[in-house]
């Protein structure tokens, strides 16, 4: 299967081939705290650097103890509810190296984070294998452009959270979602509301024919209908959404 106008398929790493161990913490903290998790609130915390993110939780302490409490917090959820590589991610890594395009994974952790969950998978992986985003997040740009020499809209992204979508529709880039199934969360509607039509339940779902169709948008403008734009732009929802 190869590709006409995609020549870059970008993985994230936790939601999309890991297990998603940010959004319950995330929860945790906020209504531990006194506050309520809103979409909003998500959406302000959710592929932001990690002092942005925590000045945005509204939990008591600076932007850096904040950051201290929730990798704490983290560390005590991981006892129960460890790590792992999602059913089907090395399937799909299989999927994607047969298009030809190029693979990275990237995410808001330093690398020894997917050196340690994803080393085995590294060779399925292009250029520096993963890029840690956490100092430019989300990273569509820099990803595409300063670490591939590539035009946005020849990169796809693969990602569970509405943030990286809104940024790949201001920058014209393919998108598929692939959000949370956590219970708490808001990220399916925030991407409905952002203007993403290629939203999966499963990794089973990225198959030939979707890249394939992404491809063709691609190579004919048409990832992301004007409709879609101003539907992403008034996207900002509020508690209960």
């Amino acid at each position: 299967m190869s590709l006409r106008h995609l020549r870059l398929i970008a993985v994230n790493i936790d939601g999309v081939l890991l297990n998603d161990t940010f959004s319950p913490v995330i929860h945790r903290m906020v209504v531990r705290n006194g506050g309520v998790y809103t979409a909003e609130l998500e959406r302000s915390v959710l592929s932001q650097p990690q002092l942005r993110a925590a000045a945005a939780l509204g939990v008591p302490g600076t932007p850096e103890e904040v950051v201290e409490e929730y990798f704490r917090e983290r560390a005590a959820y991981l006892e129960n509810d460890p790590v792992r590589v999602l059913e089907g991610a090395g399937a799909l890594l299989q999927r994607l190296r047969a298009t030809g395009a190029r693979m990275v994974c990237y995410g808001g952790l330093a690398r020894g984070h997917f050196d340690r969950h994803l080393g085995a998978y590294a060779s399925y992986f292009d250029g520096p294998g993963y890029v840690c985003t956490d100092a430019f997040r989300p990273g569509v740009r820099e990803i595409a452009e300063d670490v591939f020499g590539l035009r946005c809209d020849e990169a796809l992204f693969i990602d569970d959270v509405a943030r990286v979508a809104e940024t790949a529709r201001v920058l014209g880039a393919a998108f598929i979602g692939h959000p949370t199934s956590y219970e708490h969360s808001f990220q399916r509607q925030l991407m409905q509301r952002a203007g993403v039509r290629h939203l999966v339940r499963s990794l089973d779902d990225i198959d030939g024919p979707l890249v394939r169709t992404l491809d063709a948008e691609a190579a004919e403008g048409r990832l992301w209908s004007r409709r879609a734009a101003v539907a992403g732009h008034a996207g900002r929802v509020g508690a209960g959404a």
